[in-house]
């Protein structure tokens, strides 16, 4: 796993900046849109789950840090608070949902048309995840939630993790995943979620050019260019190191976004000069979390966005449409150098 997370680290390194000088930086505005819904800074939150293990008031706290921020959360359907409890809790805050396929097509569906009524702006569909990936830590520690947490989207205990079943030497996550989505889920089954709703639909987890081209295809709004934290299969690219030919396939017809490895501001200004829309963020934001609540949540997006606007500035960008791929170039890094 660390060294996953080492390749994230050096495949970002790779990108050099290469700033313009000389331009009036004394107005800037880092706001920009997604999906129509303006945002302060083209940083938002992305689905972490389970967020009550690192703070007692979990994915709430996250929806009202990030409201308070001027950006959007993305709220996981494996959430310790619901849909409902989410959107009550920053009404005029930015929502979306992230979606996972399930066997019984009835709970997908009542996931999505929840969201629908508690004012989220769109779907974000997992499409990595027909089984789990093998998560060592998980599987040494047969893991499960804690006996006083369950995911809050579901009614019955099996769905909400919180049967208190026994998985033998297995991870609870991954023997969850395998009896309760569906592996069998194909490009027919986004044609039909794209029936279902009005809401935009952005597929997470797209690495590959041909993919992106099939999902402009079947008219998805958005790509979320994602290697699900590098947790899902060892060997997969940064997502830093696809985003370009990502773009490039998509040719402009859909928005392009990115997550994995956002650590500073000046990866979220890469990610943009590689034609990113917006970059999402989730250990960052857990971490704030468990610091200190919303508070640690809306501290951790402050300093992305205050980092955020000094990389800006100091490439010459005074606007967030002047950020682009002349300022990027890409470098190869020597192991023996790190």
């Amino acid at each position: 796993m660390m060294q996953a997370f080492y390749s994230l680290y050096l495949s970002l390194c790779r990108w050099k900046l290469y700033p313009r000088v000389l331009r009036d930086m004394s107005v800037m505005d880092l706001s920009t849109s997604v999906l129509g819904q303006k945002i302060s800074m083209p940083v938002c939150v992305g689905a972490t789950a389970m967020q009550r293990m690192a703070h007692a008031d979990g994915e709430t706290a996250t929806a009202k840090a990030c409201h308070a921020m001027g950006t959007g959360m993305m709220l996981s359907s494996w959430a310790t608070s619901s849909i409902e409890e989410v959107a009550e809790a920053a009404p005029a805050g930015l929502h979306w949902l992230q979606l996972y396929v399930y066997k019984d097509r009835e709970v997908t569906k009542s996931l999505v048309k929840r969201a629908e009524r508690a004012g989220y702006k769109g779907i974000f569909v997992t499409v990595d995840t027909p089984f789990l990936g093998r998560r060592i830590d998980d599987v040494r520690n047969k893991f499960q939630l804690p006996p006083h947490l369950r995911l809050k989207n579901f009614s019955s205990s099996d769905l909400a993790f919180s049967s208190g079943k026994d998985f033998g030497e297995n991870s609870g996550l991954a023997a969850y995943v395998a009896e309760a989505i569906d592996a069998s889920v194909n490009w027919e089954d986004i044609k039909w979620l794209r029936g279902l709703t009005s809401l935009p639909i952005i597929m997470k987890g797209i690495l590959r050019a041909d993919d992106a081209k099939e999902a402009v295809k079947i008219g998805v709004n958005g790509i979320l260019v994602s290697n699900h934290g590098a947790r899902q299969l060892d060997g997969v690219p940064a997502t830093i190191d696809v985003l370009p030919e990502i773009v490039e396939a998509v040719e402009g017809k859909v928005e392009v976004f990115l997550d994995g490895g956002v650590r500073k501001g000046t990866d979220v200004l890469k990610a943009l000069a590689l034609g990113a829309k917006a970059v999402f963020i989730g250990r960052p934001l857990v971490w704030g979390l468990v610091y200190q609540g919303e508070e640690g949540a809306k501290e951790v997006l402050q300093m992305l966005k205050e980092e955020f606007r000094l990389a800006m500035a100091l490439t010459g960008c005074q606007r967030v449409e002047e950020i682009g791929r002349t300022l990027i170039r890409r470098h190869q890094v020597l192991l023996s150098k790190i």
